[in-house]
């Protein structure tokens, strides 16, 4: 796991849940950053040349690890696997659908460092309204 002042990144162990087998590990490289704090970009590696990029609301990976949330295209709900606490998080898209398994461990350890970058409740101080507006105009 990597931190500075206004970044974090990880690579978490996965679960790729499949139907006809029991289940296929692979890895996703979390990355948060504070000039984007309300989002964790995450990559998964899938063996292909390029990894499946998702953005999930940092909000929505916290909350999983407690309790159910989610509507929609991501879903993300606590789970008991084997001896360690998991978090399950489900994907859909127009391309197909995706279930993963993960450690809560390492996950809210990475999310804790998010979290000491910008605090909850501090995320808009860390936005350039003005810019953003900007950006979406051009």
């Amino acid at each position: 796991m990597n931190s500075s002042g206004t970044t974090a990144s990880a690579e978490l162990g996965l679960q790729l849940l499949v139907p006809e087998r029991t289940s296929v590990p692979l890895v996703a490289r979390l990355d948060y950053t504070a000039d984007d704090p309300y989002a964790i970009k995450v990559a998964f590696h899938t063996g292909e040349d390029e990894p499946v990029e998702w953005i999930f609301a940092r909000e929505l990976l916290t909350v999983g690890i407690v309790r159910p949330v989610g509507e929609g295209d991501v879903q993300v709900w606590p789970s008991k696997g084997g001896d360690e606490r998991t978090v399950n998080i489900a994907l859909s898209s127009p391309f197909g659908q995706a279930q993963f398994d993960a450690p809560v461990a390492p996950l809210a350890e990475f999310l804790h460092r998010t979290y000491e970058i910008v605090p909850a409740g501090e995320e808009a101080d860390h936005i350039d309204l003005d810019s953003e507006i900007e950006r979406h105009l051009s």
